[in-house]
This record gives structure tokens, C-alpha cells and sequence, in this order.
């Protein structure tokens, strides 16, 4: 058309435009438009399951709408070998989509919600699986507590050792609620055992008492998606993946995954998510304007549990056994316990707090002990240690198990005993226990093994200091040796 408008004749400008001339005459006369594609009703080949479709295959669908293209088309090979290579599975696959899509059942529908300020803040559990945290070079069995606010997007991680215990979603809750300076009106989860029972369809009589409680000293009204419907939780589901991904990124940045302590480990943690909570800045002052206030004080984040002290200054908390003081031998401990610690009370008093140790698996049980809380009564009687049945667990790591293999070896049965039992007692009065190890390691393989008292001479203060002042005393007592010339014979006549 253009070189018609410049003049050009009808045959050669049809011929420039690669038509012929009867077609440039009809397209100039509006008969054909070129720039319009008409649809083809027709095939251009031979149907390969037009024997099956009607028959087979779409009868199976209409039982069955939840049948997926793959499974059909692997039927079909079944019933038919030979007839439907895998080439052909693409064609089939488009075929059922198709057939879904015109005739098939209605699909569900994801209804966005509106968010207002102030409103819903949501907890969730999860987990870092594309990297393994470890601390010392030892990996981290370790779950991460994250709470959200739907509205502005703040973020709140805590790092749990346990499993989605009531007492994990009680702290990081809390502690989230605190750090915030207010309240949503509502707070929801999943289905999290820690706060349903799961087993009743009405939601309120489902609560258990204990997370009804901790939101209703907070204002909150609890909620819950409906289970296996996990994208009701979504303003939490979704970001999981997000802050993982940047704390996968913090980690690649920073060249290792490796951490001096589990606190070093959080307070790392915790700056990440502060730089993650920097682009909700001017969302997270309008929301906080309509939180609710706080109470004065905190609730229950714990479990409670009445355990004795047995003799063996032992108590069992949830398959694991811990050591005691052995002053609580015969007491019954009201122990408060949280996720990663536990702390026994007689009466009101404080009388222990000890590390929280959880077991590997339901069928196998775990061990915390700590000799410092029995040393007093083993050092009285050190032979008790060759076959106590807490003998391995009463050497505090791997460095002090080697020192026992080596006395044992080296030393008389009774006198490795008194050595280790020794050493021991020593590391626990004079807190020497990584530098006394340390020494031990390095003098192994030397031909004279020290005794308990070159040990305290040189890391306990108090021997040292007694020695020296004994030393001091016996020095300013020292007579002047001129006297000893009186007893010589000439001496004492010239005396006389």
C-alpha cells in the first residue's frame, strides 16, 4: 500500500510486496484484510486418541476430575502397548488441561484480604533447610519461632531448640509483644498442638487452657486457619521463605555458618531481622498507634512439674535425666520449664536452674550431668567412679575422657580413680576446667604424669597462696647462723 501511495503501478508494487497483482487489487479494494489471522477449524493431522477420548479417557475424568494428565497417559500405555509413545504425552497433557478447563469442576478462589493497622499479628514455626547452623563446628538441631504483623510486616525470630511447645510459642510471643510495645487485637497460627488440642470441630472448646489464658492476658482474640489449608496462614507462610532467604544470604556473605555460642548465634540473628524490618518503618508507626496497650506484666511462659531429688541427686524431666546439688537429695522440686532452661523452686526460693537437654527421638533418652554437683560426695569415695553407671557423662568433654583413658592405662586401678576423681575436684574449686584440660592434654605423652598436688599448686590461688605464705613464715623465722658458734668446744670455753 505504501508504494501505491507513492505512484508506484499495481504489478510492481504487489511484486515488490511479494503478492500477486490480483491480490494486491483485492486488498486495495478492502476485500481481504492481511493483518487479520483466521482461526482453523480443522486438523492437520491425524487424532492419535480420538478412539480413547470420548470413551475412556473422558469418562474417567468425569468420574474422577482429581485424575491428573500423567496418570491417564500412563494407563493408557498399560491397556495399550505400543500404541502412545512418551512423545505423544505432551499432546495428551494439553488435551486434559483443556478438557479441565472447559468441563471440569469449579476450582478454589483466593479471596486477598484488606489489612487494617493493628489488627492481626500471626506465629508460625520454621525451619533453615538449605543451611546447617553449627556452633563450636557442631550442628545446630534448631527451629526458628517467627511472629508477623500482617499489616506492616514487622518480623520477630527466636531461636528454638526444642519443638513447637507451648512453651517456645508462650516466649517468642511474649517476648515479640514486648519488643513491639503493644498488642494485636487478634492472634492467629495454624493448628500448632502447643495451642489446639485438634481433636473437636468447635474452635473454643479446642483451646487448650493455657494459650486461651496467655491471649486473653493480652487482649488478643486466638484464631486459626482452618487445617491443611496452610495459604489462610500465608501472611506468615509467604515471608518464611523471605527472611530465609536473606539469612541464607547474611550467612554466604559472612563466609561461614559456624558460631562461637548459641547467644552469639542469636544476637547475629537478631540483626539480620532488624535490617529486614527497616522497609516497614512508616507502616510499623501507623500500626502501632492502634495496638492495644500492654499488661504490667508478663504471663506464663512455661510448664510446671513436681519431680523428687533422688539419691543419686537425679531428677527426670520429659526422658531426660539431670543432676542436682546433691544438698536437694530427698527434696521435691517445683520445676518451671522453659524451652532452654529449667528452674527448681522449694517453696518460693530459687534452688536450681540448669540448661534444657531434649532427647534425639521418643524412643531414646538423654543425659545432663554435671559432676560439679557431685564431686563433694565422689571425692569422699573415688572408687565409686570406676563402674558408676553416669561415668562417662561425669567427665565434662572429650578432652577429659581422653585424660581418663590415659591414667587408666598408665596408673593402678585405685590410684587412676583417686587421680581423675582429683582432677576433677580440682577443676570444680578452682573453675579451672578448660586450662586444667588443656595442661593434662599437652603432659600425656610425658614420661611423669602430675599429681593432684602440682595440679592445685599451679591452678588453684588458695594452695599457691598458702604455700607461699608458709614459705614467707618459715623465712622471717630463721635464726641468725653466728649462733651456731656457741656450741663449737673453743667457743664455748672462751664463753665460760
Amino acid at each position: 500500500m505504501s508504494q501505491r501511495k507513492q505512484g508506484e503501478a499495481q504489478a510492481s508494487a504487489s511484486a515488490k510486496a511479494g503478492m500477486s497483482e490480483r491480490t494486491g487489487r483485492r486488498i486495495e479494494a478492502g476485500e481481504i484484510n492481511p493483518l487479520e489471522s483466521k482461526e482453523r477449524h480443522w486438523r492437520t493431522r491425524k487424532d492419535p486418541f480420538a478412539k480413547v477420548w470420548d470413551s475412556e479417557v473422558v469418562a474417567l475424568l468425569e468420574e474422577q476430575p482429581r485424575l491428573n494428565a500423567t496418570t491417564l497417559f500412563e494407563d493408557l500405555q498399560d491397556r495399550y502397548p505400543g500404541r502412545y509413545p512418551n512423545g505423544r504425552k505432551r499432546t495428551f497433557q494439553r488435551r486434559v488441561k483443556r478438557w479441565k478447563a472447559l468441563h471440569g469442576p469449579d476450582k478454589e478462589v483466593m479471596f486477598r484480604q484488606r489489612q487494617e493497622a493493628g489488627r492481626l499479628g500471626l506465629s508460625d514455626f520454621t525451619q533453615l533447610k538449605a543451611v546447617v547452623v553449627t556452633i563450636g563446628g557442631e550442628p545446630l538441631a534448631h527451629r526458628l519461632y517467627h511472629f508477623r504483623l500482617a499489616f506492616s510486616g514487622w518480623s520477630h525470630l527466636k531461636v528454638v531448640l526444642g519443638g513447637e511447645s507451648y512453651t517456645a510459642l508462650a516466649e517468642g510471643l511474649q517476648e515479640a509483644l514486648w519488643r513491639l510495645g503493644g498488642a494485636p487485637r487478634e492472634h492467629r497460627t495454624d493448628s500448632l498442638s502447643a495451642a489446639y488440642k485438634n481433636l473437636m470441630a468447635d474452635e473454643q472448646e479446642d483451646l487448650t487452657e493455657r494459650y486461651e489464658s496467655l491471649c486473653a492476658h493480652y487482649g488478643m482474640a486466638p484464631t486459626r486457619n482452618n487445617r491443611g489449608l496452610g495459604h489462610e496462614n500465608g501472611a506468615v507462610e509467604s515471608p518464611h521463605g523471605h527472611i530465609k532467604r536473606r539469612i541464607e544470604q547474611a550467612l554466604l556473605l559472612r563466609g561461614s555458618a559456624d558460631f562461637e555460642s548459641v547467644d552469639a548465634y542469636r544476637v547475629w540473628l537478631e540483626g539480620i531481622v532488624r535490617r529486614f524490618n527497616r522497609r516497614c518503618g512508616e507502616a510499623l508507626e501507623v500500626e502501632r498507634a492502634q495496638l492495644t496497650a500492654l499488661p504490667p506484666r508478663r504471663t506464663t511462659d512455661f510448664t510446671e512439674q513436681v519431680v523428687p531429688v533422688t539419691t543419686s541427686s537425679t531428677i527426670e524431666v520429659k526422658r531426660v535425666l539431670y543432676t542436682v546439688p546433691s544438698r536437694l537429695i530427698g527434696e521435691r522440686l517445683r520445676l518451671h520449664v522453659f524451652d532452654e532452661r529449667i528452674e527448681g523452686y522449694i517453696g518460693s526460693a530459687q534452688a536450681v536452674s540448669l540448661p534444657r537437654v531434649y532427647a534425639v527421638s521418643h524412643e531414646r533418652r538423654a543425659r545432663c550431668i554435671d559432676y560439679r554437683h557431685v564431686i563433694a560426695s565422689l571425692a569422699r569415695k573415688p572408687q565409686a567412679f570406676r563402674y558408676s553407671q553416669l561415668r562417662d557423662d561425669l567427665l565434662p568433654n572429650a578432652t577429659y575422657r581422653q585424660i581418663w583413658t590415659h591414667l587408666d592405662a598408665y596408673l593402678e586401678p585405685r590410684a587412676a580413680c583417686k587421680r581423675i576423681v582429683g582432677i576433677l575436684a580440682l577443676a570444680a574449686r578452682a573453675d579451672c576446667e578448660q586450662a586444667l584440660g588443656a595442661y593434662l592434654l599437652q603432659r600425656l605423652g610425658a614420661d611423669h604424669i602430675p599429681t593432684v598436688h602440682e595440679l592445685e599448686q599451679r591452678f588453684d590461688p588458695k594452695v599457691g597462696e598458702a604455700a607461699s605464705q608458709a614459705l614467707g613464715a618459715s623465712e622471717s623465722l630463721q635464726h641468725p647462723l653466728a649462733l651456731y658458734d656457741t656450741l663449737l668446744p673453743s667457743q664455748r670455753k672462751e664463753v665460760l
